[in-house]
């Protein structure tokens, strides 16, 4: 594939997997240095590695999530929680997995990977609450 395609192929999934509204922002915040690295993430983390066929997303979703961990990335592994989420994670395999990098990364790490992902699980269960309302509120229906 050429790098051309990889790129087109790199976004898309970006954007299915993180959501349009985080890559969309990404990409605006990138300035003129920076811009290189979002086009190297997208062709050739996204474009190159999570379009292999070896393992799928959900798995990806997870390797993700003890790498960050472990590399105590604790902004991007917020980004990656929900983007497990998104791709069928549950939260008792995430718990599962921080759990686990306790023992293989520390327990520093893994407390504050469980933090930054309790915070995250919490918004999106206040995003589904708050989206639920809106849709009864529309629909004229009194809500519970």
């Amino acid at each position: 594939m050429t790098g051309d395609g990889r790129r087109r192929d790199g976004e898309r999934i970006r954007r299915e997997v993180l959501g349009d509204e985080h890559v969309s922002r990404s990409l605006a915040r990138a300035g003129e240095f920076s811009r290189v690295m979002q086009d190297f993430v997208t062709e050739h983390c996204w474009g190159a590695i999570w379009s292999r066929e070896g393992l799928g997303r959900r798995e990806r979703s997870l390797i993700n999530l003890g790498i960050l961990t472990a590399l105590n990335r604790s902004q991007e592994l917020r980004v990656h929680v929900r983007g497990a989420i998104r791709n069928g994670c549950t939260p008792a395999e995430i718990q599962e997995v921080l759990l686990q990098t306790a023992i293989y990364c520390g327990v520093p790490a893994a407390i504050e990977a469980f933090r930054a992902a309790e915070a995250v699980l919490e918004e999106m269960e206040q995003d589904e609450a708050s989206s639920l309302g809106a849709a009864v509120a529309g629909s004229g229906e009194e809500t519970p």
